[in-house]
Parts: C-alpha cells; sequence; structure tokens
C-alpha cells in the first residue's frame, strides 16, 4: 500500500503547483526510485485529462557516463529536438530524486562547464517561457537513501523531513501552501518599494540596489517545498563581500567556505576552504556567471537543519542566499548565464537595512514589515 504522504505530494504537484488542465502536454523527469511518486502524478494528470508526453527515468551512472566518455563536440551539442520540446510542452515536473549524489565529483570541471555553457540556449528558452507564463513548473523532491545520507539523517527521518518540509504530512496541505502565500506577499509587497538593501555581520558587509526589480513570492509553485522570496539585484550595484557559511554545492561538488568580492557588480576575488579550483572554474563559464542573478530570503520554518540539498537549504528559516549567474526574468533581472548557483548563508546574528532603515534582524522580518 502506498503511503498516503507520496499521494498527498502527487495531489499537491497536480493540483497546486503545476494546476494541470484539460489538454496540458506534460515532461516528467525523475530518478527511478521516485517511480511510485511517478505513478501517482500520472494518474492525477490524465484524470485532470493532461496528458503525460514524456518521462524521463535516469540514473546518475548514465550522467557519469555521459561525462567521462563524451568529447568537446558531444559536450557541446544541443539537440534540436530537446529545443523543439522545450518551445512546445505546457507543463514540465521534474522530481528531485538521486540513487547517487556525488556521481560528477571525479569529473574534469571544464567537462561541466562546457557542458553548461552549451546548454545556455535552453535555460534561456526554459526561464523566457516560464516568465511569460506559457510553460508552468517545478521541482518536488521524493525521499531517497542517497538524500538521506547526504543529509547526516536516517532514511526513516529522512522521509519524515520530507513530507513535513512540503506540509504533505498533514490533511490540507493545498490550504496550509495558500496561507504561506499569502503571508509571503506581505514580505515581497514590502521589499518592491525598496531601492536599496544593506547586509551587515559576521561574514557579510554587502550593499545593492533593487529599485525597479520585482519580488517573487515562492509559494510553492516552481519549488516544492517553497518558503521563499527572492529578486535580482542591479546588476552593477554589488558592493562588497559575504561568506557564505554553508557549503556551496555545484551539480553534486561541494565548495566550502566561498567568500565573494564584488566590485561594481562583478565578482573580483573568488577564495574557498575547500574546492576553491573549482568555483574559479565555473566563475570562468561564461561573462554572466561572475555576477549575482538573485537575492532571497529563506522563510520556511519547518525546514530547520541544512541538507546539502539546495531544493530544502535556500529555504532554511532565518537564511539568506545569493545566486551567481542567471536571473529570473520575471524579477526584471537581465543577467544571462550557463549556471545558477545558489550560496547560503545564515542570518541569525544580522541585520538587513533597506533605503536605511533597519526591516530585518537575527533571521526574521521586523514586525513593520509583516
Amino acid at each position: 500500500m502506498i503511503d498516503q504522504r507520496v499521494s498527498k505530494l502527487a495531489r499537491l504537484i497536480v493540483d497546486y503547483c503545476v494546476e494541470i488542465k484539460s489538454g496540458d502536454e506534460v515532461v516528467i523527469n525523475a530518478g527511478i526510485e521516485a517511480i511510485p511518486l511517478v505513478r501517482e502524478i500520472v494518474r492525477y494528470v490524465v484524470e485532470r485529462k493532461g496528458y503525460p508526453l514524456f518521462i524521463n527515468l535516469n540514473d546518475e551512472t548514465i550522467s557519469e557516463v555521459f561525462y567521462k566518455y563524451a568529447p568537446r563536440e558531444v559536450l557541446e551539442h544541443v539537440s534540436v529536438l530537446e529545443k523543439e520540446l522545450l518551445n512546445r510542452i505546457s507543463v514540465s515536473i521534474s522530481i528531485l530524486s538521486p540513487s547517487h549524489t556525488k556521481a560528477l565529483n571525479t569529473i574534469d570541471p571544464e567537462k561541466i562547464r562546457l557542458r553548461s555553457r552549451a546548454r545556455l540556449e535552453l535555460t534561456k528558452i526554459f526561464m523566457e517561457r516560464s516568465a511569460r507564463k506559457e510553460l508552468r513548473w517545478v521541482v518536488a523532491p521524493y525521499p531517497t537513501k542517497a538524500l538521506a545520507q547526504e543529509a547526516g539523517m536516517s532514511y526513516l527521518d529522512y522521509v519524515d523531513f520530507v513530507f513535513h518540509a512540503t506540509y504533505t504530512d498533514i490533511d490540507d496541505p493545498v490550504s496550509k501552501w495558500r496561507e504561506i502565500a499569502r503571508n509571503q506577499q506581505v514580505i515581497a509587497n514590502f521589499l518592491n518599494k525598496v531601492s536599496e538593501l544593506k547586509y551587515e555581520g559576521p561574514g557579510i558587509d554587502l550593499y545593492l540596489r533593487v529599485d525597479g526589480r520585482k519580488w517573487i513570492n515562492d509559494d510553492g509553485k516552481y519549488n516544492m517545498p517553497g518558503g521563499e522570496v527572492f529578486s535580482a539585484p542591479i546588476e552593477d550595484s554589488v558592493e562588497g563581500w559575504v561568506v557564505f557559511d554553508y557549503p556551496a554545492i555545484w551539480r553534486g561538488v561541494e565548495v566550502e567556505g566561498v567568500k565573494l568580492v564584488f566590485k561594481k557588480g562583478v565578482v573580483i576575488e573568488a577564495h574557498a576552504t575547500r574546492g576553491e579550483e573549482f568555483l574559479r572554474k565555473m566563475l570562468e563559464t561564461d561573462e554572466g556567471s561572475k555576477r549575482l542573478g538573485e537575492i532571497a530570503f529563506g522563510l520556511n520554518k519547518n525546514i530547520t537543519r541544512f541538507t546539502r540539498e539546495i531544493l530544502f537549504d535556500e529555504k532554511l528559516g532565518g537564511t539568506i542566499h545569493m545566486a551567481l549567474g542567471a536571473a529570473y526574468p520575471e524579477t526584471g533581472g537581465k543577467n544571462i548565464s550557463a549556471i545558477h548557483w545558489d550560496m547560503i548563508k545564515d542570518m541569525k546574528k544580522h541585520k538587513v537595512y533597506a533605503d536605511g532603515d533597519l526591516i530585518y534582524e537575527n533571521g526574521e522580518f521586523i514586525k513593520e514589515v509583516i
């Protein structure tokens, strides 16, 4: 008998996150361990007269073989069929469900960089169609033993963690996410009136401008779990430095103790206590990889620990995160890059000022904001 929380997560994805309608053509990407969730998703999609156009079940060892043996011309190849599919589908559902989280750890970073750069056109199509509301999409989790190990948790505890973070351990998760959406929109509305932000505290002294940019309420429509508000800085406005408290992970490669120094929006110094060579290589991906494409506040109170999975970690209550690389067009951000690498900082001993006024302290927005 299927865990009813799996069925609730499938229904939440179909009815709330992407709101499947009659005639929708749907692509589902998932790891092989997520088949129980995929079955339930397909069930709800077809019940709502949607069409599961393409179901891609993958395994990390296949990706490892690809990167290990692919020559440059293969790494740089992007299929016309893939572009056509991305230009035409109505809905994309991606289930985070790896059976191995370190598959690319020994792959030459140059190969990963080449592949990321080659797929920039696909990233641009995806983001632009999303911004125009032509493509509805979501990334959602399925608990696997590999993710549990990465988080340093027992498997059963991790299963509970995933369903708690998504609120699928309660009777009506859809209603709960609608409530969260309303509360977070208050914060987004406030930030939409702000021109500049200043972050101060241990490990950060950073200034940036956001005038004219839009703050987006991540209420679980695109990421499940949701639980953040995010925007994009004015590209040349970022000044100062930041040290990220948690490991920054890109394609399974872990970089610790990242310190970035910005001048006129560009990273002019980059250091790490572990993985510095990889960090520098990714900064060379393209011109946009040296700038911030996203700034955000983590707000999900049901996520209380770092798990080494960005889908959860960027929503950690009491944190901020910043992403090197591509901006989401709906924020008004103009930075273009083949990467979007989120890095997280704990803010429980810090302050954030907006236009000179204190708005955030010790990991919480002050009462005047909320």
